[in-house]
């Protein structure tokens, strides 16, 4: 599997993973802010050009993407690293802290947990979401993702990079974004069943979510209640897209976040 990924800054390694709708380009802001201090990566998931875009839906999945993160750590030849991972990004960054701790020297979790709460709805609009994109490409799921009450908040507050991430969604591949609705937002299984590992999940933890993104308050509560070392940050009218409404704010909330990890585990 051929990965896109790009590296700056120098200094403990921060790994950005991106959102079903975003890219690398998703964390610019964030890495112009961290590259002072930190050895910054960011990488395009599996089905997002340039990263090699898979024909078969079998060649996507959470497990994938978590073996991806691997393979960008192990290809740069990075043991432990920071993880900023936003909505799906963040989902497979858990998992994978889940399933290597050692290599995790923090973790922030940016608007986690869509689907949880109803699992059956949430497949079948991923579903839904699949076919329009099959129907009707990159075009009609921008059109989509514009409309929803999460996401509103972006256009009002960032226009500028509202318009930027829309550009980027344009560019990338139906069948990518289509596979990877199918095999790894659709057959994710919601955080709550993961409560026994999470529990014994002894890493720091940074939760972060919109006080309007309704799909993910309760699962962000629920990892504040049962990860050991997790702090819970919910911002005021602010939807899904954290890091782009308020790109400031949130860099300054996740590099204290990422400096005091780092000292307490000297």
């Amino acid at each position: 599997m051929s990965l896109y990924c790009e590296v700056c800054g120098a200094g403990p390694a921060v790994l950005f993973v991106h959102e079903y709708g975003g890219s690398c380009r998703s964390f610019d802001v964030q890495v112009e802010a961290f590259r002072v201090r930190h050895r910054c990566v960011v990488f395009n998931a599996r089905g997002y050009p340039p990263s090699e875009v898979p024909a078969p839906v079998e060649s996507y999945s959470q497990e994938h993407a978590v073996a991806d993160i691997a393979a960008v750590l192990d290809g740069l030849g990075i043991e432990k690293a920071h993880l900023v991972g936003v909505s799906m990004g963040a989902a497979s960054a858990l998992q994978f802290a889940l399933k290597q701790p050692g290599r995790v020297l923090s973790a922030t979790l940016v608007g986690i947990g869509s689907g949880s709460d109803d699992p059956a709805l949430f497949r079948e609009t991923a579903e839904a979401t699949a076919r329009l994109l099959e129907a009707g490409s990159m075009p009609a799921l921008a059109a989509q993702m514009n409309e929803s009450p999460t996401r509103r908040r972006l256009k009002e507050k960032n226009p500028a990079e509202f318009r930027r991430f829309n550009e980027q969604l344009l560019a990338m591949s139906p069948l990518g974004h289509a596979n990877t609705m199918r095999g790894v937002q659709g057959k994710r299984p919601p955080l709550y069943v993961h409560k026994e590992r999470l529990s014994a999940l002894f890493i720091p933890v940074l939760v972060v979510v919109g006080d309007e993104d309704v799909g993910c308050r309760e699962p962000s509560e629920f990892l504040k209640r049962v990860l050991p070392d997790a702090s819970l940050h919910v911002i005021p009218r602010t939807g899904h897209c954290v890091n782009l409404e308020d790109p400031a704010g949130f860099n300054r909330l996740c590099l204290e976040f990422v400096g005091a990890a780092a000292v307490a585990g000297r």
